[in-house]
């Protein structure tokens, strides 16, 4: 029985989750419908805008997208840490980004207005700076300031009403380092799984492509999650990971799916030996994370599930 999302979300056990939603329409999220000719790829560029915007806004990094023709995948990374640092004032700085907020909140971000609230305005304003704080490191409100903007824009360029979305995002708690590179993994690859493109480096709007047009220009990778820069000294709020040896285990785990034999799997070893997972597990991970998983993964999770018969 699937379990309430507030028992799938657990930063005790971890702050990183594989998202995922689905588009109910036959007319696809983005794409072209063959039965009527009509391109859906602009709506690509909406997702990738709206999720950097609320990326930047959110305390949740960013350590992996895919935006594809009828649904997305999303691994994030929930910042707690962050949100308690903001002040009040941030904190409604950055909700009114997203939603026009209480009259006196408003007025308590004017500074020639805040003098003229009342103390019990006041009160009002730290309660509500209190519940913005928690929604803004929240994945569930992260998704649905996601899912609602697509599903408004595309029901007004369609022209109807109506579920967009399949439902409410899937979500997997990603409980090490081997479950969450092989699921970024898993979302960088979906492209090429597809079919829409021939290697992980020529897909648009993921991750992987964005990582490397921003690092071209020299520009800041937020809020992209970054690459911790060496190996030797691991920075905090970084990926336990430097850039291009991530980008070598993309290609060896799918050069190890492409080929069978063991030069394949010998290269893909070198790559995960870090990780404590054998590269049978890894492969259940990284090909499989949603046929073969729930709401968690894990190398103990992944062992066992092979070895089920």
């Amino acid at each position: 029985m699937p379990q309430p999302r507030k028992h799938q979300i657990c930063l005790a056990d971890t702050p990183f989750y594989h998202c995922i939603s689905r588009c109910v329409r036959r007319a696809y999220l983005c794409g072209k419908d063959k039965l009527t000719g009509r391109s859906y790829e602009h709506r690509r560029k909406w997702v990738e805008n709206r999720l950097l915007l609320l990326g930047q806004v959110f305390a949740v990094d960013i350590c992996a997208y895919a935006v594809m023709h009828n649904h997305t995948h999303l691994v994030l990374h929930i910042n707690e840490k962050q949100a308690s640092s903001w002040t009040d004032e941030e904190v409604l700085v950055r909700w009114h980004r997203l939603h026009k907020g209480m009259i006196c909140c408003r007025k308590y971000l004017n500074d020639k207005e805040r003098s003229s609230l009342s103390d019990a305005e006041l009160d009002t304003v730290s309660r509500m700076a209190k519940v913005y704080r928690k929604r803004l490191c929240d994945v569930s409100w992260f998704m649905r300031l996601l899912n609602e903007f697509i599903a408004r824009k595309a029901n007004q360029e369609d022209d109807c009403t109506g579920r967009f979305w399949e439902g409410r995002f899937k979500s997997q708690a990603l409980l090490d380092e081997a479950a969450l590179f092989a699921c970024m993994a898993y979302v960088d690859l979906n492209p090429v799984r597809a079919g829409i493109a021939s290697s992980p480096e020529s897909t648009d709007f993921t991750s992987l492509k964005k990582r490397i047009l921003l690092s071209r220009h020299g520009k800041p990778l937020k809020p992209l999650m970054p690459f911790t820069q060496t190996n030797m000294n691991r920075q905090e709020n970084t990926l336990n990971i430097t850039f291009s040896d991530y980008i070598e285990l993309i290609k060896s785990t799918l050069e190890a799916k492409r080929r069978s034999g063991n030069n394949g799997f010998s290269e893909l070893h070198s790559q995960i030996s870090g990780f404590d997972v054998n590269v049978e597990s890894w492969q259940c991970m990284s090909f499989e994370i949603e046929k073969r998983f729930g709401a968690k993964v894990s190398v103990e999770i992944a062992n066992r599930r092979l070895t089920v018969v």
